[in-house]
């Protein structure tokens, strides 16, 4: 008689998978967390607990292989904005400011990249967190659209229409982040993977992504994310490009023009952008009004800035009058609230009247010698292209978005994730190997 073991094969486990993916899990885990609803006004959530971990699991792990964890020009590269957030941090106006301002700077600029970039070991890794992110852009995308459909979304032009996701009117750029780095991870894993299969799903989420992209009505978001789509697309080929550029159109157009989905709406998002100097909505007035503010404090302390968690308190006494008291934000499950404008919705500019050109050149210097890095890897990329347009990507959508927003908010922890596998891709020494170096943990 024989025994049912010899009749049938054994059934694969996932012990294996999980405990060869071990190292980057708790990676995972911090984009995972943050499909939980967010609460109104909160400072810290439990992605930003995580990530604390993901960086002492990083610094055991190191420990433990007993190995130098960054090269040289690692070490430079995230060393240098260490230098520039520490004196802007010095010449805060309080003690509280100065440490709280550099604890949010080095979590979100280096030591969340750094553990990133030490734990994500090689292209099977990094795929792992890509579709992370964009597994969290769909359902976030998801409740958008559901929120735009049931007209119980963000408050917009009187209608509850904006799509916001768990985020919430508070943080109305937060599921438009989310979803673009979503959309960014599967264009480069769409254009670069060696798996049709892949490439597939990944085109069909790249695509139901930009639905929710374009109910979050942000400007800045569309932007960065045209940018680093078209630059993605460049890289992987002209003739391709110009291929995806007529399929975008198409879909574009009946989706908004066919079929009517918030056409009009989506039209003056659209035109509002160029309208500066012409009539402008007074969300660009704001803008405006406190880039010039920006520049104005950086004219008064233009080596070191005003101090790390400055600007609101110097905002008033620059700024013309043609700045509103706040923004009000409404619906999402949260009643009407006045919200202060706290910062001046641009990240160069913030650097610049906090930190002065020391910080600008550290700091924002840092990411250009990051892209400088990265850029010329992908000639080498061979089998891990698709992490490496996906990588790129992301780097390059976040340099372009920093000219319309700054750090705040939970979905800021996601930035440092995609500073980390950016320089993963562009420092890691190991990040261009084959699969012979990927059999297992190091």
């Amino acid at each position: 008689m024989s025994t049912p073991s010899a009749l049938s094969p054994p059934l694969s486990s996932p012990l294996p998978a999980l405990r060869r993916a071990a190292p980057v899990l708790p990676v995972v885990a911090v984009v995972a967390l943050l499909a939980l609803p967010v609460a109104a006004g909160s400072d810290a959530t439990p992605a930003d607990a995580a990530s604390g971990l993901v960086v002492l699991w990083a610094a055991v792990r190191t420990v433990r292989r007993a190995r130098r964890p960054l090269t040289r020009t690692a070490a430079v590269v995230f060393g240098l904005p260490v230098v520039g957030i520490a004196v802007a941090a010095a010449g805060a106006a309080t003690p509280g400011d100065g440490i709280t301002g550099l604890a949010r700077y080095l979590q979100v600029f280096v030591l969340v990249p750094v553990a990133v970039m030490l734990l994500v070991r090689d292209r099977r890794d990094a795929r792992l967190v890509l579709w992370s992110l964009t597994g969290l852009a769909l359902w976030q995308g998801a409740l958008g659209g559901h929120q735009f459909l049931t007209g119980t979304g963000a408050s917009y032009q009187g209608a509850y229409i904006r799509a916001v996701g768990t985020f919430g009117p508070s943080d109305v750029m937060g599921m438009s982040t989310v979803v673009a780095y979503g959309l960014v991870a599967a264009t480069g894993l769409a254009l670069g993977s060696p798996a049709r299969r892949q490439r597939v799903v990944a085109v069909g989420c790249a695509l139901a992504l930009l639905v929710p992209l374009a109910l979050s009505f942000s400007r800045g978001a569309w932007i960065a994310t045209a940018v680093a789509c078209g630059a993605q697309l460049l890289l992987a080929g002209v003739r391709r490009a110009v291929k995806v550029f007529a399929a975008v159109v198409a879909v574009s157009v009946v989706l908004v023009g066919g079929l009517g989905v918030g056409a009009a709406a989506l039209q003056e998002r659209l035109t509002s952008i160029t309208q500066v100097a012409d009539a402008p909505d007074q969300s660009v007035v704001d803008r405006y009004t406190m880039w010039a503010a920006s520049a104005d404090m950086w004219r008064g302390h233009p080596v070191t800035g005003v101090g790390l968690k400055a600007f609101p308190a110097h905002r008033d006494g620059h700024a013309s009058l043609a700045l509103s008291s706040g923004s009000d934000t409404e619906g999402a499950g949260q009643a009407f609230r006045r919200q202060p404008l706290l910062s001046p919705h641009n990240m160069y500019l913030l650097i610049l009247s906090e930190q002065g050109l020391l910080g600008l050149l550290t700091v924002a210097g840092s990411w250009l010698a990051l892209l400088a890095c990265a850029l010329p890897r992908l000639r080498r990329a061979g089998r891990a292209r698709d992490c490496a347009l996906a990588a790129c990507g992301l780097l390059l959508w976040q340099l372009v978005n920093f000219l319309y927003a700054d750090i705040g908010g939970p979905s800021t922890v996601l930035t440092a994730v995609c500073f980390g596998l950016a320089a993963w891709w562009a420092l890691a020494p190991d990040a261009t190997t084959g699969p012979a170096a990927e059999s297992g943990p190091r």
